[in-house]
């Protein structure tokens, strides 16, 4: 099987302007707030990235912070996947569960949620590059 690579971590934060100053200050991440049309999202950008928002150093990930809610206060990661309706079936008969339907995000790919054997939260992206 293709090794899928981990390409974006994700953390819950409870303060948007607090927690973007503290990443910014402590290791210099460029932090981008997005409104509400976005769930108030912060993209974090830990590594330039090229053209088509890519990583240009190898090994580096980005990735951003969502509004923590009662029931989902852990970071994620996300995992990039060539067919993400394939790799659903997959981590389904592997003993996941699937979290949701899949949603796009515009410019990025498809998105999905699940829970591994350990009851982990991961996502799984289909970028539009694939």
């Amino acid at each position: 099987m293709k090794m899928n690579p981990v390409v974006h971590f994700e953390m819950p934060t409870k303060n948007r302007e607090r927690v973007a100053d503290f990443y910014s200050k402590v290791f210099g991440w460029n932090m981008q707030l997005l409104g509400k049309e976005m769930g108030n999202y912060i993209l974090a950008m830990t590594t330039p990235v090229d053209k088509n928002g890519m990583a240009k150093n190898p090994g580096a990930i980005n990735g951003g912070f969502f509004e923590a809610t009662k029931n989902d206060t852990t970071p994620h990661l996300v995992i990039s996947v060539d067919n993400l309706e394939k790799h659903m079936e997959i981590v389904k008969k592997a003993g996941g569960k699937i979290l949701g339907k899949p949603m796009d995000i515009q410019g990025i790919g498809t998105f999905v949620m699940f829970t591994d054997t350990e009851g982990n939260k991961v996502g799984m992206l289909q970028p539009v590059s694939m």
